[in-house]
């Protein structure tokens, strides 16, 4: 499946899963899809796979062994919103929850940054998915560090205390959260949507020209797309500091929104296959008892 991945590459020198120890530049990983697959197909291989997710979903909900927490992080209009819709369309909402993390609240700040992302984790047999999620700590923060001193943490009462060896901290804990999440049952999805610059602009004056998109647009969206640059360096950072061979990074392009919930629904599925999860078997007592209330419902009088 890397090979399906890879025509996503400007370059063919690094896998599309971000390799671990590595730095990565956003700028070496395509934004698009040119190769011979057409839309209407991979709506088509979408369908086929949304099928075998919900298999899965269930085996994963009657073992009970594992977890599955996705990650998607992306700028603004990347689509999302889009993907969680089509791509998870088929699961059983009993089994899956979908976080939006917005600006904490002052309690959440009351806590370290992971605090609010621990208590919203999937329980075993679960899909748990996080849009935007603990990388904002890391992301839109590193961007704006002002943002950290929310946090009231000792030793930083100014944006200039916050400096290299606060953000490799920053990232070691992420990595040391998720280690422990993957080691007690929980498969780490992390999703980045690579989106262009001239597709985030598109879709952003698409929101403006249709009133019933209007509600999606607001004027700071265009502040923190004059900081383009430097949410690409903060993402390609981050995303280098914090993938790792059990909890990786895939940079899915996004210009193409058919393609990247293709790509999502891959990924999935592929987890899914790793996990190796089957419905449990019961032991030759249970299989008994399953015989003998078998038999009493067929001898019911129907009448009575």
């Amino acid at each position: 499946m890397l090979l399906f991945y890879n025509c996503c590459m400007k370059k063919e020198i690094a896998p599309y899963v971000a390799p671990p120890k590595k730095k990565i530049r956003l700028n070496d990983y395509s934004t698009t899809y040119s190769g011979p697959l057409d839309k209407e197909t991979g709506q088509l291989e979408l369908e086929k796979l949304k099928k075998s997710l919900h298999t899965s979903q269930e085996k994963l909900y009657a073992s009970g062994t594992h977890a599955v927490l996705v990650i998607i992080q992306a700028m603004d209009a990347a689509g999302k919103d889009s993907a969680i819709e089509h791509v998870f369309s088929g699961i059983n909402p009993q089994g899956c929850q979908v976080h939006n993390f917005k600006t904490p609240t002052s309690a959440e700040y009351g806590h370290d940054f992971l605090w609010r992302h621990y208590t919203a984790l999937p329980a075993r047999g679960k899909i748990g998915i996080h849009n935007r999620s603990h990388y904002e700590y890391v992301l839109v923060c590193k961007v704006h560090p002002e943002y950290i001193l929310n946090e009231n943490l000792p030793g930083y009462t100014l944006p200039d205390q916050i400096d290299q060896r606060f953000w490799k901290n920053r990232y070691e804990s992420i990595r040391n959260f998720e280690t422990h999440l993957s080691a007690n049952g929980t498969a780490v999805i992390k999703i980045f949507l690579h989106v262009s610059r001239s597709e985030q602009k598109q879709r952003f004056l698409d929101r403006i020209n249709d009133p019933e998109k209007n509600w999606k647009f607001a004027g700071g969206d265009l502040r923190e797309r004059e900081l383009w640059d430097q949410y690409q360096v903060a993402y390609a950072e981050a995303i280098s500091a914090t993938t790792t061979q059990t909890c990786p990074w895939y940079i899915v392009p996004a210009d193409k929104k058919w393609y990247a919930r293709l790509i999502i629904a891959k990924i999935l599925a592929e987890t899914f296959e790793k996990l190796d999860l089957r419905f449990p078997v019961l032991g030759k007592d249970e299989q008994s008892a399953l015989a003998a209330y078998k038999k009493e419902l067929e001898g019911e009088n129907e009448s009575s």
